[in-house]
């Protein structure tokens, strides 16, 4: 497991995923994004109230379907005792009145079965930068930015040759680089050439969203390494 740095507490994970092998596999992931710790893992709505009871608990990754009772459920007697963690759905339901009735009941995200690593650490570490915004609002660009950390890149007004499915995910791939990365590097990553991956990473350097440093200690010209800025900056 992960844990955050020693000036920043770790975000306290609750795994709620009646299938074991899923429950492992989530709990494997949660461990290898920084900043989060699984804190429990409960295979039914009753073993996930009862952990709540003696464990402080950040946030909730609940499957909807579980063997006694809907996770909503779960969920509306969680708020009704007074538990106030987050929860990111983790769940094949798609049905968008059960999708709005989660987000009433503060479900912050819905990640959708199956899924790979990379879509959940995408979705950590949008609610980790939506966690970290604190204290006052200067204005409401200020709110709008930290809403919009929990969403993907907008597909509006992108240069001619740019996609919105791989812009996000040059950005999903990029934030959740702790050191940064090279074209080279986010390429490999996202399955596209250095060149196409470079287009991406500078046109997020063009927004504010990222930013570029050369890289020394090799070979040759030194390479251009791309960072994430967190929308909270």
């Amino acid at each position: 497991m992960n844990g955050a740095g020693p000036a920043e507490a770790a975000i306290r994970v609750l795994i709620v995923e009646d299938d074991p092998v899923a429950a492992d596999a989530h709990q494997l992931y949660v461990g290898r994004v920084p900043g989060f710790v699984v804190a429990g893992v409960a295979h039914s709505r009753g073993a996930a109230g009862r952990l709540l009871e003696r464990t402080e608990i950040d946030l909730i990754l609940l499957d909807l379907y579980l063997p006694d009772g809907h996770g909503l459920q779960l969920l509306r007697s969680l708020r009704a005792a007074g538990h106030h963690a987050d929860v990111i759905a983790v769940t094949s339901a798609r049905d968008l009145a059960v999708v709005r009735e989660g987000v009433s009941l503060g479900v912050v995200q819905y990640v959708l079965k199956p899924f790979a690593f990379a879509t959940l650490r995408d979705r950590l570490a949008r609610y980790a930068e939506f966690r970290a915004a604190a204290g006052e609002a200067s204005g409401q660009e200020e709110v709008d930015r930290a809403l919009g950390a929990l969403r993907a890149p907008q597909p509006s007004s992108l240069p001619k040759g740019l996609s919105a499915p791989t812009l996000e995910a040059v950005t999903r791939t990029l934030r959740a680089s702790v050191t940064g990365l090279t074209a080279a590097e986010a390429g490999a990553e996202v399955g596209i050439s250095r060149i196409t991956a470079r287009r991406y990473l500078e046109h997020l350097v063009t927004n504010g969203r990222a930013a570029r440093s050369p890289q020394y200690g090799q070979v040759g010209r030194p390479e251009l390494q791309y960072r994430w800025i967190p929308a909270t900056r």
